[in-house]
């Protein structure tokens, strides 16, 4: 592998030979190494799984999980399932069966015919006794009894409850609102209608001769203090509403160039003459480095492992910062060798 032995005022410049010959170091001496270790970790890796784990998992323990998988199913039918279908088939169910037919039995042949005996010698004739008791009952003895509580109640219902309140409203409040009524009538006939109309004719008057020539007057007096004070005032409102806008629109033009002036421009010329070219060099730095790291690498799988099929081979004379083949004639000795030796 060469090193640069390109002029330093021409390409890339000083700068970048500078920092490429230390990076190249580096590369090579740890980043090489580890690459090349962690390679042959995963070769050996993707050997053994092939090679060793592979056949392993396939011939040993995938036929030994499916017969230990058989072998516990097994084991687990005959522990938790074998033993309760066969206590239910051959012991629960028949001696539901019997249980049940014993019960049909004793129901058809006990239960319904002492049911059925109950029923026509005792409860119905029973029942035919106690209806007819409870019809004479009620016909001899409840109904007067009834009648006789109902005609109380409801002459104690009106002793109590109506007859006072009729007589109180008959002989009260009657009266009394009879009288209220006259009285009534005659304030409003002699009283209420003469005060109205006097109270209408004060009004009329009040308003002909008071009301309507104060509003005029106060009308008047709006008109001419529209017309002479709030006219001008506002005229002279909006005079001064201008005069301030133009003031503040010269003060903010002034303000804006200032801050264009001291901040602006100067901030843009940094930002032109300073930021962008230390940019673009910390740029030009960072690619430099990225494709000198790559170079190394690509340089040390093909020394250590060759060209891969279809790939040209290219000549071992180059620059440092491409991969483009200078052709058969090695190039000359770099400052840094000769002052090396």
């Amino acid at each position: 592998m060469e090193l640069d032995t390109r002029p330093p005022g021409g390409g890339e410049g000083c700068l970048v030979g500078v920092v490429r010959v230390p990076v190249k170091i580096v590369a090579v001496l740890v980043v090489l190494p580890v690459r090349l270790v962690w390679d042959l970790l995963v070769a050996l890796a993707r050997a053994a799984r092939r090679h060793v784990l592979g056949p392993f998992h396939r011939h040993v323990l995938a036929p030994v999980g499916r017969a230990l998988g058989l072998a516990l199913t097994v084991a687990l039918k005959l522990v938790f399932v074998w033993p309760w279908a066969a206590l239910w088939r051959y012991v629960l169910a028949p001696a539901g069966r019997g249980i049940g037919w014993l019960a049909a039995a004793v129901h058809a042949y006990l239960l319904a015919p002492a049911g059925r005996i109950l029923y026509t010698y005792v409860f119905r004739p029973l029942g035919a006794a106690l209806a007819w008791a409870g019809r004479g009952g009620l016909r001899y003895l409840l109904v007067p009894l009834g009648k006789a509580l109902r005609w109380v109640a409801w002459a104690l219902a009106m002793t109590l409850f109506v007859w006072p309140w009729v007589g109180l409203w008959r002989y009260v409040p009657t009266p009394a609102g009879q009288a209220l009524a006259r009285l009534a009538r005659a304030a409003h006939r002699y009283l209420l209608t003469p005060l109205g109309h006097g109270l209408a004719r004060l009004g009329s008057v009040l308003h002909r001769y008071l009301l309507r020539p104060l509003g005029l007057g106060l009308a008047g007096l709006a008109r001419e203090l529209y017309r002479w004070v709030l006219a001008p005032l506002g005229r002279v409102l909006v005079w001064a509403w201008h005069v301030a806008g133009r003031i503040l629109r010269a003060l903010w033009r002034g303000v804006t160039w200032t801050s264009r002036v001291l901040v602006g421009w100067p901030l843009s010329r940094v930002h032109r003459h300073v930021l962008a070219p230390a940019g673009r060099a910390v740029r030009s730095v960072w690619r430099t480095v990225r494709h000198t790291v790559r170079e190394v690498r690509a340089d040390v799988k093909r020394a250590l492992f060759g060209n891969p099929a279809g790939e040209p081979t290219r000549s071992r004379a180059r620059t440092l910062g491409s991969t483009t083949p200078v052709g058969d004639t090695p190039a000359p000795e770099s400052p840094l060798r000769t002052r090396q030796g």
